[in-house]
């Protein structure tokens, strides 16, 4: 059985093909299951998630989200201040 994309080339591969029209990939070059399989993008068996999230977040302390409290007392006086000119 041919796969819907050639796992060497990633071209479209017709239904029931012997080869790769592209490439000329067949089962000996890398139409087995293994080969279909490795394409995925799959994490290996022995993939440690919790070392993965190290590597690419770090340690470091999250940083809280939402406005800091100096912008909120910025907002209040630009609107005080908006509230004065019009009542002038």
């Amino acid at each position: 059985m041919s796969p819907a994309v050639c796992p060497n080339c990633g071209a479209e591969v017709p239904a029931n093909a012997k080869a790769c029209p592209e490439c000329g990939a067949d089962e000996q070059t890398g139409w087995s299951e293994r080969a279909h399989a490795d394409n995925l993008g799959l994490p290996d068996e022995e993939f440690d998630y919790d070392d993965f999230v190290n590597r690419e977040f770090g340690k470091g302390k999250p940083i809280p989200r939402g406005v800091p409290w100096f912008w909120w007392a910025v907002a209040i006086l630009v609107v005080i201040a908006f509230v004065v000119l019009l009542l002038r």
